[in-house]
């Protein structure tokens, strides 16, 4: 298995494809297999790189307090250690798109664009019952129930039920097992002390914010999109959080059509 240990702390990864590098970042509490359509669609044009955030999946599981810049740190690191040096695309998802806004916020230099699913740029203080729960979970001996509760939350109960759903949220079920309450913690607690902005106003790059329709998100998104000026936002009907897990080929088009505008998108 791929695992970087640069940064001193085991972060799985993934890559794929040639070209300029496009880093996925997945959504809690899923992993970086959230993106597997992206990866097939656009691992054609691009090197994709997907990893698991520290806490999730098959990385570490760390239990010392950090922040979210710390764990985009362990993205910086990552891509200079497969030479990923610059032209790059930024996509993530909920707690991905605000670790995504901040790399390119900070990073001009190196992201050429950012793509926020969700796209909460503010503080989020209302992850302490998430935090409770997972604890009690663990304590119980139910983590895994209360895993596959908390992924439906990022669908639409239709595609929840539906057969691909249901094989989709099992397989995180499963790669989650090695899940650690106090590591979950620390995640939220990071995600809800950050406050992107003050870095909005000297914000230039292109960027594409898209929610679903159902979308628990789409308040903290449509608030994310009036602050960046030049920000282009987009609603996928009829999916939920993780609209690109639901919807993959009308998110998947409306990706490339951002990226063609923006002369992003490369030849073959």
């Amino acid at each position: 298995m791929p695992v970087s240990r640069a940064n001193g702390l085991d972060i799985y990864y993934e890559t794929a494809g040639s070209g300029p590098p496009l880093v996925l970042i997945h959504a809690l509490p899923f992993d970086h297999n959230l993106w597997l359509y992206q990866v097939e669609r656009f691992s054609a044009r691009f090197r994709t790189l997907a990893m698991d955030l520290r806490g999730w999946g098959r990385s570490a599981k760390p239990r010392t307090p950090f922040t979210l810049a710390d764990m985009g740190n362990d993205i910086l690191t990552l891509m200079a250690e497969q030479e990923m040096h610059g032209g790059a695309v930024v996509l993530g998802c909920s707690i991905g798109s605000k670790i995504a806004l901040m790399l390119a916020c900070d990073h001009p230099e190196i992201f050429k664009a950012a793509i926020l699913v969700g796209g909460n740029s503010g503080p989020q203080p209302q992850f302490d019952h998430r935090i409770a729960a997972y604890r009690a979970h663990q304590a119980a001996g139910t983590l895994t129930d209360y895993h596959l509760g908390h992924l439906r939350h990022g669908v639409t109960q239709g595609f929840a039920d539906s057969p691909i759903g249901r094989y989709l949220l099992a397989g995180f079920v499963e790669r989650g097992r090695a899940l650690d309450a106090e590591s979950i913690a620390l995640v939220f607690q990071a995600l809800t002390v950050s406050d992107l902005t003050p870095k909005l106003p000297l914000y230039k790059s292109p960027t594409l914010i898209v929610n679903g329709e159902h979308d628990s998100a789409l308040p903290g998104g449509t608030k994310t999109a009036s602050l960046i000026p030049h920000a282009e936002h987009r609603i996928l009907p009829a999916t939920g959080h993780c609209c690109f897990l639901e919807d993959p080929e009308n998110f998947n088009a409306l990706v490339q059509a951002f990226l063609e505008r923006n002369k992003l998108w490369p030849n073959q």
